[in-house]
This record gives C-alpha cells, structure tokens and sequence, in this order.
C-alpha cells in the first residue's frame, strides 16, 4: 500500500504548477493533503477511481485538508472534539477495515510564539485521540505536523532554537506520542540521514541550498512498523514551499471494497 501527503500551500496554484503529473505518476493508494486554501465547489479535480474528501476551513483561503482515496473507506469525519479548532479544516480521519487513516494539518504556534498555548492544547487532545483510535486499529497519522523534532531535522538546529516549531515544548510533545505507542517511519528507516527536509523558506537560495525542515510525517502504530518498506521524501518535486512525502507498507491489504 502506498501513500502520500503533501502540504501544496494552496491547491489550486500546485494544480497549476504540476500537480496532477505528480499524482498521476505516483499512483498511490491513499494521497493526503494539507494547506489546500479552499473553499467547497472552488475547485473539480476529474480523479477516476478515487473517492474524494474535504474539510474547508470557514475563513477563505486559508488552512484546510483533504484526502483521495482508492479505497472506500467505511467512515469518514472531521475534527476530534471541542478542545480542538475544527473550523479550520485541520483533520479528517478515515475508517478502514484494519486500520484508521488521520490526516493532519498541525497549528503553526507563529513567529511570535503566540499561539503556542493553543498548539500545545492541540497536540494534548490529539494525542489522546490517536491513542484512543488506536486501542480499536492501527493508525497511520500523516501531515503537515510544524515541528522538527530532532536537531537533525532542522539545517540550523542552534540558531533555531526556540523558534517557531522548533520549540522545546513542540519537540517534547513529539517525543510523547512516540514514546506512547507509535514510530516516526522516516526515522525508523533512516535513523541518522542527515539534510533530509521537506519544507524550505521562500527567501532567495534556499531552498537551492537545502537549508530546510522535516515538518511532514508518516507516522504509524508500533505494530505497523515492521511493516514499513519505505518512508520517502520527493525533494525534488516542486509546487509549494513543502515537497511531498510518500510511505509504503508491505503485505498489508485492505478489504474494503473499492467500488
């Protein structure tokens, strides 16, 4: 089974820039998406043989997240409880016979740090709901998570320090949920890969020179891990300020009907 997330920092402008070549060349089972800037008919992407869902944000042109799938999934919702901003198009979670698939799109504490409070309250109820979902089935829960967990998933570890998604209260609710059950894929197979990013600033060069971020994950379930084939970054792929992501699972099959 394999898989996509990609944060395309507005959807319509990556359709412009190739992101249907992308899709097509892929030809993934599952494709994720955060940051598509949309609102409900502002787009028609003709997909056959996938199932579409989307979770616009109430304010125009802004967050918001979606999934395509060629598996029919048996449930489908949005958002995972009161304590969590759910009119911001940040979650959709899907329900499939033997496992659940949770899309993200993580707040951003901002540059002056002041939605951190809120970021931190976030990552406590959506911690509680992986957890949850999983006592029932695996999870696979992707997305645009804004934090780098490691040194070694940001250039400039030392000058970032304490910025924005980098954090040591975003790195350390990290380091909780993995500690609770689930595993980094792109660490588990990679543990010590260095100038692996996925997302780079916008100022001149440098994203040419690499000084980037690993902000988007697969992260999954302990009890898939074995299953993990590879965990992949498209560096070179552009259309946003983020690359996509990929990860393959390994004898893992889906019952669920396609139709």
């Amino acid at each position: 089974m394999k898989l996509i997330s990609w944060n395309v920092n507005g959807l319509r402008a990556c359709v412009r820039k190739g992101f249907l070549d992308f899709f097509h060349e892929q030809d993934a089972d599952i494709v994720c998406l955060q940051e598509t800037k949309l609102q409900e008919g502002q787009i028609e992407l003709d997909l056959p043989g996938f199932h579409q869902f989307w979770n616009y944000a109430l304010k125009k042109g802004y967050s918001g997240t979606a999934v395509f799938t060629k598996m029919k999934p048996l449930s489908v919702w949005y958002g995972v409880g009161e304590n969590v901003v759910e009119d911001e198009g940040r979650i959709i979670t899907l329900e499939f016979d033997s496992f659940y698939l949770v899309n993200v799109y993580t707040i951003n504490a901002k540059r002056d740090l002041t939605r951190l409070p809120e970021r931190l309250m976030w990552e406590d109820a959506l911690r509680d709901y992986l957890l949850q979902l999983n006592e029932e089935k695996p999870v696979i829960y992707c997305g645009d998570l804004n934090v780098a967990h490691e040194e070694i998933d940001v250039k400039n570890a030392r000058a970032n320090k304490g910025k924005s998604g980098f954090t040591v209260e975003e790195r350390g609710k990290m380091s909780t949920l993995l500690q609770t059950g689930f595993v980094d894929s792109f660490r588990h197979l990679y543990p010590h890969q260095t100038d692996s990013f996925t997302w780079w600033s916008y100022m001149r060069d440098v994203r040419a020179r690499n000084i980037g971020w690993r902000i988007d994950y697969f992260i999954v379930s302990n009890q898939l891990a074995p299953l993990i084939k590879e965990a992949c970054i498209y560096k070179d792929v552009m259309g946003s300020d983020h690359c996509p992501i990929g990860l393959e699972l390994t004898t893992y099959t889906n019952k669920t009907s396609h139709s």
